[in-house]
């Protein structure tokens, strides 16, 4: 039977092949969920292929590219009291959101679970996932899973009441690490945000991905949060992480720079996170260093493709 709890928001920029995959794994799933696709200005077709083959997904067509912000326009086409994220190179397993949404119909405080990540086709797990499995966040006793500072948009399911309260993705963050500072804002709210590991999302990396802009976006984001919310010391001390990650002509430095030039408006909209909140930041702050699967930096190409 249909589950009419959970909305699927799905956003694309020109990757029409990989968005129909997409789509139609969706439309196989059991829960039946309603689809809104926003289409971030793509130039490849993708508006018109979802029209002809796709008639009964609800179709967004931004007339720019809005990165992570067309997620906000597609929660608002929704009246489902959850909404699971995905990327047009992700798919939810089936069962996955009608589990999601039992455990947030049970815990009212939890506005976030987020998936076991395999990674497709080897089947294997994403190196992500031991550190959301092992997190060392303290969050209330009782919750289905362990408590997460942060999560993986393409693959979590938000409480869509709870998302809206802290006004969605960030603009200025556009996409790469723009989960980090929307999830402070809704533990500093008081929600609480966890790791399922009955929830599973596959995903095969697009190959048509800018790498070297995700690094920049990323390091700019990573910066950009660092500032807005944590407490000077902290502050410091992530910033001097993060430089100590960049190698000279890495697309990284020009994450610096870019964040650098943020700081008038960052100086500006600035708001340390309450004490209870910081906490969750702080004690991951070990793991950030230790991590093998977030590294500010491209990886070395293969001889063969040199």
């Amino acid at each position: 039977m249909r589950d009419t709890r959970t909305g699927v928001v799905v956003i694309t920029h020109n990757r029409r092949a990989e968005l129909d995959r997409t789509l139609r794994l969706l439309r196989r799933l059991p829960e039946q969920p309603r689809v809104v696709v926003v289409d971030n200005a793509s130039g490849d077709g993708t508006a018109a292929a979802v029209r002809a083959d796709h008639p009964w997904v609800d179709l967004v067509v931004a007339t720019e590219n809005l990165g992570a912000v067309a997620r906000n326009v597609g929660v608002e086409r929704l009246d489902t009291p959850y909404v699971a994220f995905c990327d047009d190179d992700t798919w939810w397993e089936p069962g996955s959101l009608a589990r999601a949404a039992d455990v947030l119909d049970a815990h009212d405080d939890v506005a976030v679970v987020t998936a076991r990540i395999v990674v497709e086709p080897a089947g294997t797990e994403d190196p992500i996932v031991a550190e959301l499995r092992d997190s060392p966040v303290q969050g209330r006793s009782g919750l289905p899973g362990p408590a997460l500072g942060s999560f993986h948009a393409g693959a979590s399911v938000v409480r869509r009441e709870a998302f809206r309260s802290v006004g969605g993705f960030h603009p200025r963050l556009w996409l790469g690490g723009e989960e980090e500072l929307l999830a402070a804002d809704l533990a500093s709210q008081g929600w609480e945000l966890c790791y399922l590991e009955e929830l599973t999302v596959h995903h095969q990396a697009s190959t048509l991905r800018d790498e070297r802009r995700r690094l920049r976006d990323g390091v700019r984001n990573t910066l950009w949060f660092t500032w807005l919310r944590r407490p000077l010391p902290a502050a410091l001390r992530r910033t001097a992480a993060v430089l100590s990650d960049v190698r000279p002509g890495s697309p990284a430095l020009a994450g610096v720079l870019a964040a650098l030039r943020g700081l008038p408006w960052v100086l500006r909209e600035r708001r340390v996170l309450p004490p209870r909140t910081e906490q969750r930041f702080r004690v991951l702050e070990s793991a950030q260093r230790r991590s093998t699967a977030r590294r500010y930096r491209l990886a070395p190409r293969p001889e063969s493709s040199r």
